[in-house]
């Protein structure tokens, strides 16, 4: 199976999402207690299957103490760093794009994209910590079914 990889790349709050192509399979991990080695392992286990990723492109917030958001970009670049290492394709998609096209403009209310996730993945019990990623994988999907043909195989 070839999959589509969604990151939402909170350091710690943010998680990888794997999503077949054709939609029939997914799967999600919370970064939240991992190791810098487990991310990469993971990356890196997945690479083969994995068809191209999509990572939230974001900056920091206004209100951030600068010691948060330099932990917050180099956690951020450490990812892009990672899915490159691993020969994998990847996108950026910045947070409004992929909200609006999956209807869950969140404003900062992150139970908005929790219970989208939850609608389009009944199985999972979804998270803070994996709801954004399953959704960047779905919008990077449908990205990837829109522009291209391929088989879910």
């Amino acid at each position: 199976m070839r999959y589509i990889m969604g990151i939402d790349p909170g350091s710690r709050s943010g998680g990888i999402a794997f999503i077949t192509t054709g939609g029939s399979h997914h799967v999600a991990f919370s970064m939240k207690k991992m190791t810098e080695k487990d991310i990469s392992e993971l990356i890196v286990n997945w690479s083969s299957q994995v068809m191209v990723c999509y990572i939230e492109k974001v900056g920091v917030m206004p209100k951030q103490s600068v010691i948060a958001a330099r932990t917050f970009m180099i956690h951020y670049g450490f990812l892009r760093g990672c899915v490159s290492t691993a020969g994998i394709k990847w996108n950026t998609v910045i947070p409004y794009k992929w909200q609006k096209n999956l209807s869950c403009l969140t404003k900062g209310d992150k139970n908005v994209s929790k219970a989208k996730a939850q609608q389009l993945f009944p199985k999972i019990e979804i998270t803070h910590d994996i709801a954004d990623a399953l959704l960047i994988a779905e919008y990077g999907r449908r990205q990837e079914a829109a522009n291209s043909f391929y088989l879910d195989i």
